[in-house]
């Protein structure tokens, strides 16, 4: 039985509920993952959500920070998380179908401004939060799984507007793309969205200082869906929901959809 899966930085999910709720009646995934959810876990307005046919929920949160939640018409199972790099963020949490599919939330540090570990703490935790997702990866090959969310690192130069001029800016440094790359093959998983759509600019946020974002343009892919390789051939209809954007109130991600034939 196929399902439909979104991923979305919601970045507040309290003060953008209406959004979810407009995505969810207007696109209806069959399974919505949210980050920056910026909640308590009891503080997440789930009564809108259920009434749209959102009956199941695993989540993770804190106090006006971070945050993962897992929004399911179909019944799953709370499956864990993992604090990488023993951070004390609410930044994993795994759930599992009754397919057997487990599905990995995740929300990488930003990393700051400075791409240098030396000076800025945060660039560090970044790294750090990739090289132990790999480690474990390398450690326990994931199988049927799909990991998604927001990562943070925009790895391929069509991922961004300028290669170039992106080189030393966090998010699609050399380092960063390497230790993403690293923690990709170490559990070998698929890029669903460039499996679907392989050319091609594509982007998933855009930054809230354009003055027009639509007209300047000027976004990087953030986002993503993995999958391994198990599964990732069950996966199609990839798309990216640009116009979500442009919305009243937007957060600075769209989401991205992924449909799996599983």
């Amino acid at each position: 039985m196929p399902f439909t899966l979104a991923t979305w930085n919601i970045n507040s999910v309290r003060l953008r509920e209406g959004l979810v709720a407009r995505l969810m009646a207007e696109e209806q995934p069959d399974i919505l993952c949210l980050q920056e959810c910026k909640s308590p876990v009891e503080k997440i307005p789930v009564e809108q959500f259920r009434a749209l046919g959102y009956t199941h929920m695993v989540a993770r949160g804190q106090k006006g920070y971070n945050g993962v939640a897992i929004l399911s018409k179909l019944p799953l199972e709370d499956a864990g998380s993992t604090d990488w790099a023993n951070l004390g963020h609410a930044r994993h949490v795994a759930a599992r179908l009754e397919n057997g599919v487990t599905i990995h939330n995740c929300y990488v540090p930003a990393g700051g401004d400075i791409p240098d570990r030396e000076q800025n703490e945060k660039f560090g935790q970044k790294l750090d939060f990739l090289t132990h997702l790999r480690d474990e990866f390398h450690g326990a090959k994931p199988q049927k799984s799909i990991l998604v969310g927001d990562l943070n690192i925009a790895p391929r130069e069509d991922d961004v507007w300028s290669h170039k001029q992106l080189l030393k800016i966090v998010s699609h440094t050399p380092i960063e793309v390497e230790h993403l790359a690293q923690t990709q093959d170490a559990g070998a998983w698929v890029d669903v969205t460039r499996k679907d759509i392989p050319n091609g600019l594509l982007y998933s946020w855009w930054s809230y200082r354009a003055a027009d974002w639509d007209a300047a343009d000027k976004g990087r892919r953030l986002d993503h869906i993995w999958a391994t390789p198990d599964i990732s051939n069950a996966s199609h209809s990839s798309r990216i929901l640009r116009p979500v954007r442009g919305w009243d109130q937007p957060s600075d991600h769209v989401p991205v959809f992924a449909t799996f034939d599983l």
